[in-house]
């Protein structure tokens, strides 16, 4: 990649943040009894979506500060497409909001 030095830094950055969740989701996994699941999917909700403004930033496509999926791969080029699909996509969005507090 032939990228200016200040973008490749912050790709860097998304990729560390992304690793840390991945990291943090295969690790709560271990968990033998009563591993918190609602943990897991925020840190799985939390790689597709610093996953994915890591691959807009590499564009130098601008994004807003969220954490709907369905708001952010629309941003990507045509030419890209991620296989998941609407249903998906409301579900790992929910995993960042709804699961982190509690109520139903």
């Amino acid at each position: 990649m032939n990228a200016p030095p200040d973008l490749l830094h912050l790709l860097r950055q998304w990729v560390i943040k992304v690793e840390n969740d991945l990291r943090n989701a295969e690790h709560t996994l271990t968990i033998e009894n009563d591993c918190p699941l609602d943990t897991v999917c925020f840190h799985a909700q939390q790689c597709a979506e610093k996953y994915i403004k890591s691959l807009l930033s590499s564009l130098s496509i601008d994004f807003p500060k969220s954490h709907d999926l369905g708001e952010l791969i629309p941003l990507l080029p045509a030419h890209i497409s991620l296989p998941l699909t609407i249903a998906e996509r409301e579900r790992l969005t929910d995993y960042a909001t709804v699961t982190r507090y509690p109520g139903d």
